[in-house]
């Protein structure tokens, strides 16, 4: 059994084939799915495809890159909306440093409202960090300090020390299609030292497709391909860490299992 931590459904890349690729990914073992919302003022398409889909479950929130567009999104409005029985977490939300051009100023507003509604709701935030691992860092320690919240760190790809630092808090560590590819040996490095009991898969999918399929879009189905690489990494079997995985999903999700 797996489960998709991460993935975007709504998105128009499974527009036409939609319930296809969740019947592919189900034959393989995919038994949940979370997707991702990353603009709240569309949040209605996302919840539209959890509502569809029984084994489909969805995360509220506005994406870093976005957060210039919806400056209006409150900590309350996102704990009203969290409080749907198909939310089951907060975000995306987060910073980044390198691919986005949204202001870090609207980003970290954006963020720090999130932090606030999943401490609120006591929902996990969804954490979108690239390239921005000491202020990353930095701020989860202090909004912390205010009140702990859970906390999955998606697509992982920061360093030895942000891990360190997550998993002090208490965090999960999702790994994505990203730690298949040839040159993130370091990465791959990384996810042999997490704790079993901290770790998460996910595809991100439709982007972020795993090797051998890294032409291709990349679907739920192809979570397996993860596994298989974070299983080789640690010394385990793939059964192994479908399991591990799947039970520290329930654990930080537990609203989808309630």
């Amino acid at each position: 059994m797996f489960i998709d931590s991460h993935c975007h459904l709504d998105w128009d890349e499974f527009a036409d084939d939609r319930e296809t690729v969740l019947a592919r990914a189900q034959k393989l073992g995919v038994e949940k799915f979370l997707t991702i919302s990353i603009r709240v003022r569309e949040f209605d398409r996302v919840l539209r495809v959890a509502e569809q889909f029984d084994q489909v479950f969805c995360a509220v929130g506005t994406h870093p890159h976005f957060a210039h567009e919806e400056p209006d999104v409150t900590t309350e409005e996102l704990v009203a909306l969290s409080r749907h029985r198909k939310v089951v977490a907060i975000g995306e939300s987060g910073l980044d440093s390198f691919l986005c051009k949204t202001p870090l100023e609207d980003q970290r507003r954006a963020f720090a409202n999130h932090i606030a509604a999943a401490r609120q709701a006591q929902l996990p935030l969804v954490i979108h960090s690239v390239r921005v691992d000491e202020e990353m860092s930095e701020t989860l320690v202090s909004e912390t300090r205010k009140g702990a919240f859970p906390i999955i760190m998606h697509c992982f790809s920061g360093g030895t020390k942000l891990a360190e630092t997550c998993l002090s808090l208490g965090a999960y560590i999702s790994f994505s299609g990203i730690l298949c590819w040839e040159e993130e040996d370091e990465l791959r490095s990384l996810a042999a030292t997490i704790p079993d009991d901290r770790i998460l898969l996910e595809t991100d999918a439709p982007s972020l497709s795993p090797i051998p399929k890294i032409q291709s879009r990349n679907e739920p189905a192809l979570i397996t391909h993860v596994a298989e690489t974070l299983a080789r990494v640690r010394g385990q079997n793939v059964n192994a860490v479908a399991a591990l995985t799947s039970e520290n999903f329930r654990r930080v999700c537990r609203k989808a299992f309630s």
